[in-house]
């Protein structure tokens, strides 16, 4: 049976911890900062550990993480 693919955008996107939650960047810091508060751009640094229902999405595209 042939390999199964890994959305390229998914790689590029997320990372599987080794307790097998997905990790993602902060959303909405690309542009705009102006109008946002300063505790929401504090908040907003780093990685987040995406939801339930997100990583349902997000695991079949990657079927070679842990």
């Amino acid at each position: 049976m042939p390999k199964m693919k890994t959305k390229s955008s998914c790689k590029k996107r997320f990372k599987v911890t080794a307790s097998g939650r997905v990790v993602a960047a902060q959303a909405g810091k690309r542009h705009g900062m102006i109008k946002r508060t300063n505790k929401f751009l504090r908040n907003a640094r780093g990685t987040t550990i995406l939801s339930k229902a997100d990583e349902g999405i997000i695991k079949p595209m990657m079927p070679y993480s842990r």
